[in-house]
């Protein structure tokens, strides 16, 4: 979509073209006025529209290739050029940028003027002229080479003695023959002009898909350009993606465009069709997919994967052409077209997921006979095992090969199914061994785990009577999650058992605090008092507890009264 620009901030930036002012101008061959017709203005605007900078910049090509400073772009959402005829083109994608040269690359969306790059460096003493922006006749500023410095083996940086414009920074330096050699940048340490290669900024590509994680390229929110080539493009979609970069869409239809035989671009693109529940268009999209990309079982199969995420994530009942069948089919299609055991994985999921645990175990275990034999396969055999209520020891002689199969050492990776094994343990009273496992998955997850598993490993120290550390279990489970009222009733009641008077009670308060309705905290902090020679306070505490349905209370008020 073409950027809309405000009347007002077009007329500010339409003055700004129009404002400079050169000194003493020199006559010059039609070679060199013929490069102001590449020369611009940029442009930048913040993320709510307002005017962020301007500068001047010129074209490197004939598709939009433009460079300028970078400093303009620091904190820009979009950007602007006003080219020399007066046309106004968005700023597309950024190419390359170097901070400490204080240069980038970018392109625009639209055609544009491609002047003439010297190819080989000026000296000390050659004439040079600066050729700034002009919608009529531009204006030449001649100047002379003070110095000239090598870097990065082959680029010159040029110091020039000399004053100009103040609205020159980013114009183009040329030679006698018209030929641009570099960028003005004025020296933020004298008054000495300094000149960039032209053919250093020129020389800036997009070649790794890490290039969205630049710190300098992230400095704006203009979106990078996409690698040519594919796997490198393809990290770009996906990192990107995970960033919820606000360009992401941007990226697939890039992608798209680049690689409209991969199945990459369709699948993201049909992510973002379902996020939105728009979800004829998103099944619009994998068919053409199916039709247009060269692997059709990869397609069949990302399709089936599109569906299956959705029927179990975000179900849409009005949207009857997709459903666990039709999941079921289209991996079928790509196994179909080709065998292979990721296929048989992805059906077998499906069909777990319909309700068929004997079928799908089936499939689990006979998988594991082939080159897909892993960790999930066991757990997944064992998960299907539950269903069918086999015997807890056929259960945890799955899961225990889930652990077996896990590579080693041991990772966060191995996690779900050491904490599975040792909840299986638990359910049957092997709670040593349900302690030892739980232990293990609590240093794979670096102390990552949810208030949840702190609750159940605090259960199984209480079995085991290990009331000090079940007491941090369930102090943790009730920091984790704060507006749990279960969490502190549970640490008060521990509190209160192990005779910590006073923190059972301020415990049971912050439990009221949390959950006004909660009677268990009544009952146990009426308890506390007692114990803490507080009667009245306690018999008070008890009919609370009754009053709010707790049976419990009525014994203990007798008692104490």
């Amino acid at each position: 979509m073409k950027k809309i620009i405000k009347p007002f901030l077009l007329f500010m930036v339409l003055a700004f073209t129009l404002s400079i002012v050169a000194p003493k101008a020199y006559a010059q061959s039609s070679s060199v006025k013929a490069t102001a017709k590449s020369v611009f203005t940029l442009t930048t605007f913040t993320k709510d529209g307002a005017l962020l900078q301007s500068s001047r910049g010129f074209f490197v090509g004939s598709n939009g290739e433009a460079v300028s400073a970078w400093k303009p772009f620091a904190g820009a959402d979009s950007a602007v050029v006003i080219d020399a005829n007066g046309n106004v083109m968005n700023v597309d994608v950024i190419v390359g940028a170097n901070e400490l040269y204080d240069v980038c690359k970018f392109k625009v969306d639209g055609k544009s003027t491609k002047p003439k790059l010297a190819s080989n460096p000026l000296k000390e003493g050659d004439k040079v002229w600066l050729v700034g922006y002009a919608v009529k006749s531009p204006e030449l500023v001649q100047m002379a080479i003070q110095k000239v410095e090598k870097f990065m083996d082959k680029y010159s940086y040029y110091i020039l003695e000399a004053t100009a414009p103040e609205n020159a920074p980013g114009c183009p330096f040329v030679n006698e023959k018209g030929e641009i050699i570099g960028l003005l940048q004025p020296s933020s340490s004298s008054t000495d002009l300094h000149a960039i290669d032209v053919n250093f900024m020129n020389s800036m590509t997009i070649t790794s898909g890490l290039s969205v994680a630049d710190p300098v390229l992230r400095q704006t929110n203009i979106r990078t350009q996409m690698p040519s080539e594919e796997k490198e493009a393809l990290v770009t979609l996906v990192m990107s993606g995970e960033q919820n970069n606000k360009n992401y869409p941007k990226y697939v239809n890039d992608f798209k465009r680049l690689f409209p035989k991969s199945i990459d671009g369709y699948a993201a693109q049909a992510r973002i069709y379902v996020a939105n529940h728009q979800l004829p268009l998103a099944a619009q999209e994998m068919e053409t997919a199916i039709k247009t990309v060269q692997e059709k079982d990869v397609a069949h199969s990302e399709y089936s994967k599109l569906i299956y995420q959705q029927q179990l994530l975000q179900p849409d009942s009005t949207f009857t052409a997709w459903s666990l069948d039709k999941a079921l089919d289209e991996a079928t299609k790509a196994n179909e077209i080709k065998q292979d055991p990721a296929y048989q994985h992805q059906r077998a999921q499906i069909i777990y997921t319909k309700g068929d645990y004997q079928k799908a175990y089936d499939m689990f275990m006979g998988l594991t006979k082939t080159s897909l034999r892993s960790s999930d396969l066991f757990y997944e055999a064992a998960q299907s095992k539950k269903q069918l209520k086999a015997p807890t020891a056929d259960i945890l002689s799955l899961l225990d090969s889930a652990v077996v199969s896990s590579p080693r050492p041991l990772t966060n990776i191995s996690a779900p199914y050491i904490l599975a094994r040792g909840v299986a343990y638990d359910q049957i009273g092997e709670y040593k061994k349900a302690l030892d496992d739980y232990n293990v998955y609590d240093t794979l997850m670096i102390g990552r785990a949810n208030a949840q598993f702190y609750y159940t490993r605090y259960k199984c120290h209480m079995q085991l009577k290990h009331y000090q550390q079940a007491l941090n279990d369930i102090a943790h489970a009730a920091v984790l999650d704060r507006q749990e009222p279960t969490y502190l009733a549970e640490m008060a009641s521990l509190q209160l058992k192990v005779n910590l008077l006073a923190d059972a009670i301020q415990t049971a308060d912050l439990c009221i605090a949390v959950a006004p309705s909660y009677p268990d905290a009544y009952l146990i902090k009426g308890l506390a008092l007692i114990q803490n020679k507080q009667k009245k306070e306690g018999l008070e505490a008890l009919n609370k507890a009754k009053q709010l349905g707790d049976s419990r209370a009525q014994p203990f008020i007798d008692k104490y009264k």
